[in-house]
């Protein structure tokens, strides 16, 4: 391959790379809540598991990015979806107790599954930013989402060390993912109320 070829492929990465990690701050905020009540070894597996699995479902949802556009309600479902997740992570951190009474191993799926959950829900105006931006090369696309998801699992990481030094911080990103979901369900309410 040569550098004329390869020059607008790595400028399409580039785009990709930097659309979604701009857009994808909120999403380390919503893996932090998600893995806050973990032992430090089960929230390593649970970032990293519960990327994976958005990481797979982001790249499919990429590929059919412009079919998606045509779904109605999609935005309104991803809001109620994400106002689950609000409602999960609330409940743990005013009930402590009930979260360290559950097996270790519930609490590690449980914590992947809302990971999983949030980022699909939260991440539709992304991916359908990037895949415009990947101008139908796939394997750019896919490799663009997989290093900023990477880069995503690092920050959530540090935000999660964060609400175990400062738990109070934890309100602050359920107050945070709370209006992002709300955001959504207007959004995507007027979409259908407008829709002829």
């Amino acid at each position: 391959m040569d550098l004329a070829t390869l020059l607008p492929l790595l400028v399409i990465l580039l785009q990709v790379l930097l659309i979604d990690l701009v857009l994808a701050g909120d999403n380390a905020v919503v893996i932090g809540l998600a893995v806050n009540g973990l032992p430090p070894e089960q929230r390593r597996r649970a970032i990293w598991y519960g990327i994976a699995g958005a990481t797979i479902v982001r790249i499919a949802f990429a590929l059919f990015a412009l079919k998606m556009l045509h779904i109605l309600g999609l935005t309104l479902a991803g809001g109620i979806l994400l106002l689950w997740v609000v409602w999960k992570s609330a409940r743990e951190l005013h009930k402590p107790e009930q979260t360290h009474t559950t097996k270790p191993a519930s609490r590690l799926r449980a914590a992947i599954w809302r990971i999983i959950v949030a980022d699909v829900s939260m991440s539709l105006d992304n991916v359908l930013a990037v895949a415009g931006a990947a101008h139908a090369h796939p394997y750019v696309l896919a490799a663009g989402l997989v290093v900023s998801v990477g880069l995503m699992g690092f920050a959530a990481t540090l935000v999660a060390q964060l609400l175990q030094r400062f738990p109070w911080m934890a309100w602050v990103g359920i107050a945070i993912v709370l209006y992002v979901s709300l955001t959504m369900i207007h959004d995507g309410t007027l979409q259908l109320l407008h829709h002829p």
